[in-house]
């Protein structure tokens, strides 16, 4: 991912955005804890467990039952990915089942990935 200015409300530049902290997602993935598992053999819940999601193919979970715009969608989760479905995941893969309406804060998708690329 590139750095780039993160916009102020009123459209001017702020400063650049820092590197994803691995800490940070941790805490911020508690809301997807409602759905997901995070901890390797973790079981799927009403989404895919997520451990070993980063370079993980689009649909990688055995035994989860993906919609079938998931399942033909291709491609591996890596970190443009990511950032596209925690950003908005109706908008990345039209006809997904999954209600969230998605990450608004660059930062914290990035404090995610980061989390995310940790769970090998």
């Amino acid at each position: 991912m590139t750095f780039r200015k993160a916009a102020t409300q009123s459209g001017s530049a702020s400063a650049e955005l820092r590197p994803g902290d691995a800490a940070l997602g941790k805490k911020a993935v508690k809301v997807c804890a409602a759905c997901h598992t995070f901890d390797q053999g973790g079981a799927n819940k009403v989404g895919p467990n997520l451990f070993g999601v980063v370079g993980a193919k689009i649909a990688h979970a055995e035994g989860f039952k993906y919609s079938d715009a998931v399942a033909g969608h291709g491609g591996k989760w890596d970190a443009g990915n990511l950032d596209k479905w925690l950003t908005n995941p109706k908008d990345f893969i039209p006809g997904n089942k999954m209600s969230y309406a998605g990450v608004k804060s660059e930062q914290q998708r990035r404090d995610i990935i980061a989390y995310l690329e940790t769970l090998r």
